[in-house]
């Protein structure tokens, strides 16, 4: 049976697993992140490669899943935010195959939940739908019988989207479940969680009802203007709050058709199934679909 090792690279947490060829992730595991002076990411994949190997020698090949823009080709970052410093440049591939003798993909992250979902979650048989994670920032990934990645590799950058002036925020800056914890913490004494917000909003507590509203208003401008610009037949929302599931959706498209013309809205808006898992099976999704 064929096993591959799948890696997804965050800002916080590195996290890993085996995946067979019927779909099982094993051996999960994860790490934090290391700053990232002196290629020390890198050394951490190496050395995550080199223990799964020890364990289980019949490993076929090796997917990455990263924050930053990829170059799927060569393998590399091409561009990365503030979230990880010092990562322009990072060659993954060329590093892990010459170590390992082993087949290497790597994805942006956002693609590789994208092709997770559509290969055994939420969005089997579509051919045509846009991917956005709503976590510490905002990320989007756009499919239409390929990935779309637009010419520079820089296509569906969508948590800068809706820049304001007065404010100096962006979209994931007021959109992002960051931005929703930011929110919470300064609008409640206590300490809450997302979690215990959205549960307490279940439940009919006005106060995380409000708040709850307020913070879908602001993912929902972001998602009237994709809508706008592509036009996808299918949302999927991921990142952890997709947990969430039907209720985050109806709240969000309350909002939606406000910033939309009369009667537009078509997409069908849908949680991801994978959840957090997604990126490390879209991770290497392409050595299954050889």
């Amino acid at each position: 049976m064929a096993e591959f090792l799948a890696i997804d690279i965050g800002g916080t947490y590195i996290k890993y697993a085996v995946i067979n060829s019927l779909h099982q992730l094993k051996h999960y595991s994860k790490i934090p992140t290391k700053e990232n002076e002196d290629n020390a990411i890198l050394k951490q994949t190496e050395e995550i490669t080199a223990e799964a190997l020890r364990t289980n020698p019949d490993i076929n090949g090796i997917g990455i899943s990263t924050a930053g823009i990829v170059d799927r080709e060569k393998g590399e970052i091409i561009y990365a935010g503030p979230t990880i410093k010092n990562y322009i440049g990072t060659k993954f591939k060329e590093k892990l195959t010459s170590q390992f003798h082993l087949p290497v993909h790597v994805e942006n992250d956002v693609n590789a939940a994208l092709l997770g979902e559509i290969w055994v979650g939420a969005a089997q048989n579509q051919n045509d739908v846009f991917c956005i994670t709503l976590g510490t920032g905002i990320g989007g990934a756009y499919f239409h019988d390929r990935l779309i990645d637009g010419f520079f590799k820089k296509a569906n950058s969508v948590g800068y989207l809706l820049y304001e002036k007065d404010s100096e925020t962006n979209y994931e800056d007021r959109a992002s479940t960051a931005a929703l914890n930011k929110m919470i913490y300064q609008r409640f004494d206590k300490e809450l969680s997302t979690k215990d917000v959205f549960e307490l909003a279940k439940s009919g507590d006005n106060a995380c009802m409000e708040l709850l509203e307020i913070w879908s208003d602001e993912v929902a401008k972001g998602l009237a203007q994709i809508i706008l610009l592509i036009d996808p037949k299918c949302i999927i929302i991921g990142g952890g709050i997709s947990r969430q599931g039907s209720f985050l959706v109806n709240a969000i498209e309350r909002h939606l058709n406000s910033y939309l013309p009369n009667n537009f809205l078509k997409a069908e808006i849908k949680v991801a199934r994978l959840y957090n898992d997604a990126a490390l099976y879209g991770a290497v999704y392409p050595f299954f679909k050889k």
